[in-house]
């Protein structure tokens, strides 16, 4: 537990937070903008310890909350296919189509598997010729270098009977869209690391200069988490309004990982996304580049004119902008709960409205 224990270390952490409280002069609401940081800062209770000027709201960095309804529609009918193998993340199983859900899907006898690697989908294609083999291509900018290398990896090997429904989206443009909004709340972001050191932080500097909001790259444990509130309070007590703080850096560099990012150029292009409670997001997102047109599962079973229907109670958009909180949702722990959900947020292990459920807020 080396190198973990430490950043849960309940009196490093409470001498931040004092920090945090002596150099307050006023109020101040911040964003997260990852699901996984969501979760650690409501199981630590870190949102109960700050003081009561620090309002933290949850962003939609959750990957599985965003993914667009109609694109959960389109894999419950191509994974509802009987020569079909759907594989995916375990998470997307319980998440709400319009009427029902991969797991449904399952229990009526189409095959779906989980995996934890899109390289595992590869194998279960090589194994199974006679199915055609669809792998839901979901996250942010941290999974899609293993997303794009199964891509690349069924070219290298010919394989005929492999897709994937992509729904990658990206943060950037999230955050434009939430700062741009003229109800945004926000005024400090603590940014993702794990996305970060794929992609480094040199798209960020012109967001927080535009919208003179600043921000801090953080990890997922409690001192990372409480340093990088600091780290923004400073800023915005100081009237650094436009600046950038890496309080992670042993895992996040300006450039990030250079090789990554080649493979993803190589498969993906960037193209407009709709986000699940949000809306379409200018090219927010990536798909697949036409040249790999042979493994888009979205074309490749015609399942492009799907009519999604939202639920009518649901929340879960307002929430990923951080207007309102999970509890301020009327269905919470009632009609939604996690055994019967009306939105993603509630099922993901990301999910705020999950967070929430699990940990009595």
């Amino acid at each position: 537990m080396k190198y973990v224990t430490e950043f849960r270390d309940a009196h490093l952490v409470r001498g931040v937070i004092d920090e945090i409280g002596r150099v307050l002069t006023q109020s101040w609401v911040m964003m997260e903008i990852c699901g996984g940081q969501t979760h650690s800062i409501v199981r630590h209770g870190l949102d109960q310890l700050l003081p009561p000027e620090i309002e933290l709201v949850h962003g939609p960095g959750c990957p599985v909350c965003v993914t667009p309804l109609e694109q959960i529609d389109r894999a419950l009918a191509i994974a509802g296919c009987s020569d079909v193998i759907f594989t995916s993340y375990g998470d997307m199983l319980r998440v709400p189509g319009s009427n029902s859900d991969l797991f449904s899907i399952r229990a009526s006898g189409g095959d779906v598997r989980v995996v934890y690697s899109p390289l595992d989908a590869i194998k279960i294609a090589q194994e199974n010729p006679e199915k055609k083999v669809v792998f839901f291509a979901i996250g942010f900018e941290t999974t899609a270098p293993a997303n794009v290398m199964s891509v690349l990896q069924a070219k290298a090997l010919g394989l005929k009977n492999f897709s994937v429904l992509v729904s990658h989206v990206r943060v950037p443009p999230a955050i434009h869209a939430i700062l741009g909004s003229p109800s945004n709340r926000v005024q400090g972001f603590l940014l993702a690391g794990h996305v970060c050191a794929v992609m480094g932080y040199h798209e960020y500097p012109s967001i927080a200069e535009k919208y003179h909001v600043p921000m801090a790259i953080t990890g997922f444990e409690p001192l990372d988490l409480v340093n990088g509130i600091l780290n923004v309070v400073r800023m915005l007590e100081t009237g650094r309004l436009t600046e950038i703080d890496n309080s992670y850096s042993r895992a996040v560099t300006f450039e990030g990982n250079r090789s990554a990012q080649r493979v993803i150029d190589q498969v993906f292009v960037s193209c407009d996304r709709p986000w699940r409670g949000i809306g379409v997001i200018p090219m927010s997102g990536w798909c697949l580049r036409p040249e790999f047109d042979e493994f888009n599962a979205e074309k490749l079973f015609d399942v492009g004119n799907i009519q999604p229907k939202e639920s009518q109670l649901c929340i879960a958009g307002q929430i990923m902008q951080g207007r309102k909180k999970p509890h301020d949702c009327p269905a919470f722990g009632k009609e939604c709960a996690p055994d019967h959900p009306l939105g993603a947020t509630m099922v993901s292990s990301e999910g705020a409205c999950a967070a929430y459920y699990k940990y009595g807020r």
